[in-house]
């Protein structure tokens, strides 16, 4: 079960993939973070530069996610984030991403398990749950919608 409503929503920035092509373990993806925001009733800041998902995109178009970055309260507690997921849809619907395009988030699935760490004591509670984020990828930006586990 998670909670009813997101305790956080954010909206990432990101900068051109950086396309490795394949690699040992599958076609290898980095896509490095610019920034972004955070609002909710739970934590509200934004998102510092300086992290990266890190992916592997499967034979049939289906990505594995693996991103850390780093967040930052508006009271200046500093929380990082672990974040593991998977999209996934049809062909043509993975190819219109691909291409930058604007693609109904109904269309595809872009889900998230996330973890976090942090030390300032407004945020302890972040260092005991385990989230679910629901996402939408645009042209140079994720929004992700994240729920507590309970």
């Amino acid at each position: 079960m998670i909670s009813r409503e997101p305790i956080f929503s954010l909206r990432c920035e990101l900068a051109n993939i950086l396309d490795f092509g394949p690699a040992p373990f599958g076609h290898r993806r980095v896509v490095n973070i610019l920034g972004g925001t955070v609002n909710g009733p739970k934590f509200t800041g934004r998102i510092l530069p300086g992290g990266a998902d890190w992916q592997i995109v499967a034979a049939d178009g289906n990505i594995d996610l693996h991103a850390r970055y780093t967040l930052q309260s508006d009271a200046g507690a500093l929380v990082q984030v672990d974040s593991k997921g998977l999209r996934s849809g049809p062909p043509d619907v993975l190819a219109r991403l691909g291409r930058a395009e604007d693609v109904d988030p109904s269309l595809y699935y872009f889900r998230t398990v996330m973890r976090f760490e942090t030390s300032h004591a407004d945020t302890l509670w972040m260092n005991r749950i385990l989230a679910l984020a629901r996402g939408a990828r645009e042209s140079n930006a994720v929004k992700l919608d994240v729920y507590e586990v309970l």
